[in-house]
């Protein structure tokens, strides 16, 4: 069993993601998309919208709900 000790981090996670080019949810087994929040800029752009206060965050994922939406009307 791992400790916390022993465990990577979460640098060394993103620089093993980096070099086999997959994503850091991937390499841990929490998706089978190796593609999915692959560059280190959208993780950081997860984790600030996590890090929000509650109404900020529901306001802004809103605004990205509408946005696709809108995005994939006009894709037909």
């Amino acid at each position: 069993m791992r400790t916390r000790r022993d465990a990577p981090s979460i640098e060394a996670a993103k620089k093993l993601a980096k070099i086999l080019d997959a994503a850091v949810g991937y390499l841990l087994g929490e998706t089978d998309r190796a593609d999915l929040f692959k560059g280190p800029a959208m993780l950081q752009r997860l984790q600030d919208i996590l890090n929000l206060p509650s109404k900020e965050k529901e306001c802004l994922l809103m605004t990205v709900d509408h946005f696709i939406k809108a995005a994939k009307i006009n894709l037909t």
